[in-house]
């Protein structure tokens, strides 16, 4: 990143050459995916120029594109903010250079100029070789192991003094989901939102991902809501368990006390689900349910004691299905399995989006958990979110989970025409 006075072709918005330049290059399915007019419009926008150097266009649907431009600004600072712009769509410099990384200076800081992850699939350059970086997850640092060749991502609050955290953009590139060929139904539905839209459709397409899901040897990962039992939706929950289509499992103190409340007493917030009427004292049915459970040991406890013995805790346990339980300011009791510090409740989730292999998550009638879960997945890992309130799924993609289909209608309906796309693939028995 340099002066030149090199005379070059210019963008048809310029007529002087500016001295700061550097030449970047983007490869895959740049051109169908939109990602080099994203990178072309990204260097206008900033008051940038570019330099179309070379093209090459790949001849079938398979094949991959190839851009090289010329970038420049009229200095260094605005130079370096064009080129972190377009970092994001997957331009990389064309001169290669290994990236810097400082010692942070202090516990649970980044240094200053930290570089902040996307959740699409990153490398560094470590020592003239590219390196994968591991656990992808937007909004965190990387931290460098250089004479292992070893990188991954690390949250803020984990970094402890004297960890090697990158810092800058030299030396790093991004994969966006646009350089991949997009091959299913689902990945162009991707973004799609109306309470408008063929439910069947995109239910079938969604129960075929799953199918796809657990063929590749993957986890899917369920975010589930308190809403998906107060709708009548649990027993078709506790059917995905059993046919082996719900392997993890993420909610709050909420969903499991109302599932237990329901198993218990056959209520939801006190309504007897089967007939709609509230019961007498039917809004201390939930707090009853929490502190059974916690005079029994928790929920694992009163499964092997024979007290709880249906709902979506019951088959988490009967059938070896993790779970986190992730704890709120506003929870009763809670249950004793939840976990009441947030920054541990994280960490549980990651070890299991990581650790479990998932593939595919399905959020379902949870808006905060949904976001918070969304913010932990690499952009590989399909997802789907099913809400009663369009602003859910928007919100959703609008903070980074752009690999996100968005299906707006209630839980149990939802649930109950999954059960039935599923039926016909699933290879375990029903028990």
């Amino acid at each position: 990143m340099a002066p030149s006075s090199s005379p070059a072709a210019l963008s048809p918005a310029c007529e002087t050459p500016w001295p700061y330049l550097e030449e970047v290059e983007l490869e895959g399915h740049i051109l169908d995916s939109l990602l080099l007019p994203k990178v072309l419009d990204e260097i206008l926008k900033r008051g940038g120029q570019y330099v179309l150097k070379e093209i090459r266009v790949g001849q079938r649907q398979e094949d991959f594109s190839y851009a090289r431009l010329e970038v420049r600004a009229p200095d260094a600072q605005l130079l370096r903010e064009i080129l972190q712009a377009i970092h994001e769509h997957g331009a990389t410099p064309v001169v290669q250079r290994d990236c810097q990384f400082v010692p942070a200076d202090l516990d649970g800081a980044f240094p200053e100029n930290f570089y902040s992850t996307t959740n699409y699939r990153t490398q560094v350059r470590l020592g003239g070789q590219w390196v994968d970086v591991e656990r992808m997850e937007m909004d965190c640092g990387i931290v460098v192991a250089p004479e292992r060749r070893r990188a991954r991502t690390i949250p803020m609050a984990q970094v402890k003094r004297g960890d090697l955290i990158v810092v800058g953009h030299e030396g790093i590139r991004v994969f966006p989901v646009g350089q991949e060929r997009r091959q299913h139904l689902f990945e162009f539905m991707s973004s799609a939102v109306s309470s408008e839209k063929p439910k069947n459709v995109t239910v079938r397409e969604v129960a075929a991902q799953m199918v796809r899901t657990r063929a590749a040897g993957q986890k899917i990962l369920a975010v589930l809501g308190p809403a998906v039992v107060h709708t009548g939706g649990v027993e078709h929950v506790c059917e995905l368990i059993r046919l082996g289509f719900l392997n993890i499992l993420f909610a709050g103190n909420a969903l499991a006390a109302h599932d237990i409340e329901q198993a218990l007493f056959g209520t939801s917030l006190g309504v007897y689900l089967e007939r709609g009427l509230p019961a007498e004292e039917g809004h201390e049915h939930h707090l009853r349910a929490i502190n059974t459970i916690r005079r029994l040991g928790g929920i694992r406890a009163a499964v092997e004691k024979g007290v709880l013995q249906s709902g979506i805790m019951y088959e988490c346990v009967r059938h070896q299905v993790p779970f986190v339980l992730a704890g709120s300011i506003r929870d009763d009791g809670p249950l004793p399995e939840v976990i009441t510090d947030v920054l541990a409740a994280q960490d549980a989730m990651r070890h299991y989006i990581h650790e479990g292999h998932v593939g595919m998550c399905l959020m379902v009638a949870t808006l905060l958990h949904s976001i918070a879960v969304g913010n932990l997945l690499p952009a590989w890992v399909r997802v789907a979110c099913v809400d009663i309130n369009p602003a859910a799924v928007t919100k959703l993609m609008d903070r980074g989970t752009i690999q996100t289909v968005g299906i707006v209608t209630d839980a149990e309906p939802f649930l109950r025409l999954l059960v039935n796309e599923l039926r016909q693939h699933a290879s375990v028995p029903i028990t």
